[in-house]
């Protein structure tokens, strides 16, 4: 099983790209060979890799993307997959996200990401620390 550590790490690492506008990591991040896909809140399901990049490029372009912090991570693990469930704050709320990852040419990477609006906030007042299932 992979260390939860290290998925925390690869997670920490999506949102450093996107928080520092940064498109080369993020196509690093990003699976090549297994099958993806990456819904962003209010979009369709993009399942194709360049679709996907390309809404990275579009969203990392644009001056008014919003800046993101990751709460309340928690790592699953299913099979082969490791999955991050956690809460996004931006500055107009909450998002509720799943980032999986798999194991491609000795990295984890990104191959799901999905973000949904999430109505009611996180319990701030609990331990914020990851939790590993």
């Amino acid at each position: 099983m992979v260390d939860p550590a290290v998925v925390l790490f690869a997670n920490d690492a999506f949102y450093l790209a996107f928080n520092h506008r940064d498109l080369a990591a993020m196509d690093e991040i990003w699976a090549r060979q297994t099958p993806t896909a990456c819904i962003h809140p209010g979009w369709h399901c993009l399942i194709d890799r360049e679709e996907i990049m390309q809404s990275w490029s579009d969203i990392l372009g644009n001056e008014s993307a919003p800046d993101i912090s990751c709460h309340g991570a928690r790592v699953l693990f299913q099979g082969d997959v490791a999955s991050v469930i956690c809460f996004e704050q931006l500055e107009e709320g909450w998002l509720v996200a799943t980032n999986n990852f798999i194991w491609e040419d000795g990295e984890l990477r990104l191959c799901h990401h999905q973000a949904s609006q999430c109505l009611n906030p996180p319990e701030m007042n609990r331990s914020d620390q990851p939790t590993i299932q």
